[in-house]
Order: C-alpha cells, then sequence, then structure tokens
C-alpha cells in the first residue's frame, strides 16, 4: 500500500500558513498536546476511551490533520465529525479545557505569531465540532 503522503500531488499554490511551519514542528506540537492530554484529569478518560491502545495510529491522524490546516497540503482524508460524535460522555467543558491544553502547548513551542495561527485554526475546528454535536447549545 502506498505511502500516503506520496499520494498527495504537491501543488504550488498550497503553502503553509506561515514560514516557520513545517512538519517536524507539527509533529512536535501534535505530540507534547496529546501527552498533555494523556495526563490530564477532564481529558485523559475520554481519550484513553476512545484510543484504548497504541497511541501512533491516532497521532499518525493527526500529525495528517494539522499538515493539512496549517500546510494546505492535503494529506489528511477524514470524517472528524462522525468519530467525535460517536465519542461518549463529551460535554462542552470537554472542548474548552482542550483549547485551553492546546493554546498552551502551542505557546509553549511555538513563537507568538505561528502560536496564535494554531490556536486560531484550533477555536474554529472546535467550534464547528461543538455545533455538530451540541447544537442546542449553540441557539
Amino acid at each position: 500500500m502506498p505511502n500516503e503522503e506520496l499520494r498527495v500531488r504537491p501543488n504550488p499554490r498550497r503553502k503553509p500558513l506561515h514560514p516557520a511551519i513545517d512538519e517536524a514542528l507539527i509533529e512536535r506540537v501534535v505530540r507534547a498536546f496529546y501527552d498533555r492530554v494523556r495526563l490530564d484529569p477532564l481529558l485523559s478518560p475520554i481519550f484513553a476511551g476512545a484510543i484504548p491502545g497504541d497511541w501512533e495510529p491516532h497521532l499518525q491522524k493527526m500529525f495528517a490533520f494539522w499538515s493539512s490546516v496549517m500546510m494546505m497540503s492535503g494529506r489528511y482524508h477524514g470524517q472528524p465529525v462522525p468519530k467525535h460524535q460517536a465519542l461518549a460522555g463529551v460535554t462542552p467543558a470537554h472542548f474548552a479545557r482542550w483549547l485551553e491544553l492546546f493554546e498552551e502547548t502551542a505557546s509553549d513551542l511555538c513563537e507568538p505569531a505561528v502560536a496564535a495561527l494554531f490556536v486560531d485554526r484550533a477555536q474554529m475546528i472546535a467550534g464547528s465540532l461543538k455545533r455538530a454535536m451540541f447544537p442546542e447549545d449553540m441557539l
């Protein structure tokens, strides 16, 4: 089976949102973020229930997802809304904590302008997922 990265054709119009953003930075941010998630008393039980074993396949998907978001790479091919809707026990408070941890992680690992871009995208993603999962809260 071909490597997923090789299936994406380079497109010169697709550029990172900032010159400092590359695949290595995305991997550092994602790994550090999920290290924090696994230690967080609110988020850890939700993620442990969804990812009961080896986290590496999930991390690889998240690298591709954030590469698509931050670098316009087109690497991610998935449907995050149904995956999140299937999670048991998720509340709006989980989204708030997720964003808090994500912002802390991005701020710790990225220069301010890049951290702001990560956080802006994370807020948009969380908002979209919350609207899909809790439409009654959005009225």
